[in-house]
């Protein structure tokens, strides 16, 4: 089958450990567009964080970021999908962060807002986009909300991360350890709804083709939904076995190496 798109996902998958893409993987991607296959990014990065890497790959059109929250036409900055949080849950979600004592950080399409509570964990969020904007506590709240992050102590972070479960329906929600802060933990919260599965139908349409013509990598939790209605897909060599038991490949190329990218490449297209 020759597809004709491929959604590629970048921490762990398309970028290497020091943030760069490897050549190898500019060089397979290059001669993909050159054959007139659409290559995008669906990531959970903001649109400001995703910027570079599309660069890199010569990547002009539709992106999907947030997990599918967010997608935007890179040539000219339109926004095509904004499935934010509401002014309703985000008032909750403050009140929720506030009250356990975490460090908040709220991501809208410009970029992450944060009070002087972040400042130990900035580094930390700029993996999502480096356009952090230090704000009192209020005023980060007040934007259109796509994703916020909580940051604390492991006991806090378990305890608010209750008190947002409780608003499943409308909030996706998900906790873990924070590798680059030790001892700390934090909680991802967006919009029940959207995910990298629900973006790359939207991406294929766009395209002008099927889930059925697309091939997705990636490497982690998040993009389970993107293998399971992809065409063909591909986890890094890498991933935790339930990523890997979701894909229809798995690669030889571990996450953050580099060349993962042009393996795949030569297996879905030879």
């Amino acid at each position: 089958m020759s597809y004709r798109l491929l959604a590629l996902d970048l921490d762990g998958t398309l970028l290497r450990n020091d943030h760069s893409v490897d050549p190898r993987d500019i060089a397979a991607i290059a001669e993909l567009q050159a054959a007139g296959v659409t290559v995008t990014i669906v990531t959970g990065r903001l649109h400001s964080g995703s910027t570079a890497a599309a660069r890199a790959c010569a990547i002009e059109g539709t992106i999907a970021c947030v997990e599918g929250s967010h997608l935007i036409e890179l040539a000219t900055g339109t926004s095509l999908a904004h499935h934010g949080i509401t002014e309703d849950l985000s008032a909750i979600l403050r009140g929720t962060v506030g009250s356990h004592g975490l460090a908040g950080f709220v991501f809208d399409a410009a970029g992450i807002h944060h009070d002087h509570s972040g400042a130990p964990y900035a580094g930390y969020v700029s993996t999502w986009s480096p356009n952090l904007r230090i704000v009192e506590e209020e005023v980060a709240w007040q934007t259109s909300a796509l994703a916020a992050v909580a940051i604390g102590e492991p006991d806090a972070v378990a305890a608010a991360h209750a008190v947002i479960r409780g608003h499943a329906e409308h909030l996706f929600s998900v906790s873990f350890p924070v590798s680059a802060c030790p001892g700390k933990h934090a909680v991802l919260v967006r919009a029940a709804g959207p995910s990298k599965g629900t973006a790359l139908a939207e991406l294929c349409r766009v395209a002008g083709c099927t889930l059925a013509d697309a091939v997705a990598i990636g490497d982690w939790v998040n993009d389970i939904p993107m293998f399971e209605v992809a065409g063909r897909s591909f986890a890094m060599g890498s991933s935790p076995d339930h990523v890997r038991d979701k894909a229809t490949d798995v690669l030889t190329t571990t996450a953050g190496a580099g060349g993962g990218i042009a393996e795949a490449i030569k297996r879905a297209w030879g």
